[in-house]
């Protein structure tokens, strides 16, 4: 069957709104703080729940999946965003991380249901799709970041977020025209008897939570995302520091991880089909990845190319562990079973991330100790990663069997 084109569509629309709410808040955080009569503590809530709902929820996120069905659960995911975007542009600072918890939810269930879509839809394409997900979550950071301030200067801070509101309606108005011609072109086929044939049973093991590759790419993940979201949250603080630099132009180091994410994402798929190793291809990520905390020890003056180089590694790594969930599990239920694990372990020690970074650059008043708490955190991700990405195959298949058919017509 052609590549449904309109479903994946809906794919990257939904993805522009799994991260784009959390940063429209830093660009309008004065305007916020001033109207709302808060402390920066407080502020600080707004873009600290949605990272600890990505782990703390992700099970009930599982559950909720297993029980509305997946494509139903991307609807369910777009109207918590919907909902919670909306209500934290009323007044008040209840309202505000009232808001922000529900968007955080919703936007839990997208993390872990859209992995599974693409793994169930795009079975000939599963490592392309993944990528123009894991691309387009970066691009909704880059666009609300970009246009928030210039909205609220138009129409203040309230009407700034919420608008943001349109394009939450517009993924689910593509992903809904999306799904109903995939479902109709399913059907046609399967009654032309063009459908494929039926996949073989899923395969019997242990439980998810007793699979040495879940733990393993669990860790990989927590690695990963403990070092990015470390690593942003202090780096244009660092760059004042140690370089000079004026807030606005250590800040631009968050533009090149936002960019350079795009072609690392891209890059990944590319070489897991040349390479044939997942993992060797996430043993490059690290590598990528290290050069950010050594590079800013040995030659700090080159800042922004070890920023380009970890902007690279920010995007191929998230897509890589995401390649691996779909290729290591052994059908659809446990495609989404390891996916939860894996972010919901992910996203706890996500949280932790600026965090201890902080806590160890004021009781070192320097920045070498934080940096090396960042590569150990790279360490970590090789270590636990390369043993359970997946190892050299013949061919760009997974390495499992695919979903049982009455999985597949359940969702």
């Amino acid at each position: 069957m052609a590549l449904p084109v309109l479903l994946l569509a809906g794919v990257v629309l939904v993805a522009l709104n799994l991260r784009g709410p959390l940063v429209a808040v830093s660009p309008v955080v004065d305007d916020l703080q001033r109207d709302l009569g808060v402390s920066g503590g407080t502020i600080g809530l707004l873009t600290s729940i949605p990272v600890l709902c990505f782990g703390l929820a992700a099970p009930l996120a599982s559950l909720l999946i297993a029980r509305t069905g997946v494509h139903r659960a991307v609807v369910v995911s777009l109207a918590g965003v919907l909902a919670g975007t909306l209500l934290r542009s009323l007044d008040g600072p209840e309202a505000a991380i009232a808001g922000t918890v529900v968007i955080g939810l919703g936007i839990t269930v997208g993390n872990v249901v859209v992995p599974v879509v693409i793994g169930r839809d795009f079975p000939g394409a599963t490592n392309v799709v993944t990528a123009a997900y894991t691309a387009a979550l970066n691009l909704g950071s880059t666009l609300t970041s970009a246009l928030t301030a210039p909205l609220a200067d138009l129409l203040g801070w309230r009407a700034a977020l919420a608008s943001w509101g349109l394009l939450v309606v517009a993924a689910a108005g593509v992903w809904t025209a999306g799904l109903r011609r995939h479902v109709a072109r399913t059907a046609a086929a399967a009654a032309a008897g063009d459908a494929p044939p039926p996949p073989l049973p899923p395969a019997t093991g242990p439980s998810v939570w007793r699979r040495p590759v879940a733990w393993g790419l669990t860790l990989a993940f927590a690695g990963q995302a403990f070092t990015y979201y470390g690593a942003t949250a202090w780096l244009p603080t660092l760059l004042a520091d140690e370089q000079g630099l004026s807030r606005s132009a250590a800040g631009a180091s968050s533009s090149l991880f936002q960019l350079l994410a795009v072609a690392g994402a891209f890059a990944v798929p590319a070489l897991v089909a040349w390479w044939r190793s997942p993992s060797l291809v996430l043993l490059t990520v690290t590598a990528l990845w290290a050069t950010l905390p050594i590079g800013l020890i040995v030659a700090p003056s080159l800042w922004p190319l070890w920023c380009c180089l970890a902007g690279l590694a920010q995007g191929g790594g998230i897509t890589v562990v995401f390649i691996a969930i779909v290729r290591r599990s052994r059908d659809l239920t446990e495609n989404r079973r390891l996916s939860a694990m894996v972010q919901g372990g992910g996203y706890v020690v996500a949280a932790l991330g600026p965090l201890v970074v902080g806590a160890v650059h004021e009781a070192t008043d320097g920045w070498t100790a934080p940096l090396l708490v960042i590569l150990g955190a790279v360490a970590v991700m090789a270590a636990a990663g390369a043993p359970s990405a997946g190892g050299r195959t013949s061919s760009g298949v997974p390495e499992v069997d695919p979903a049982p058919v009455e999985e597949v017509q359940r969702g």
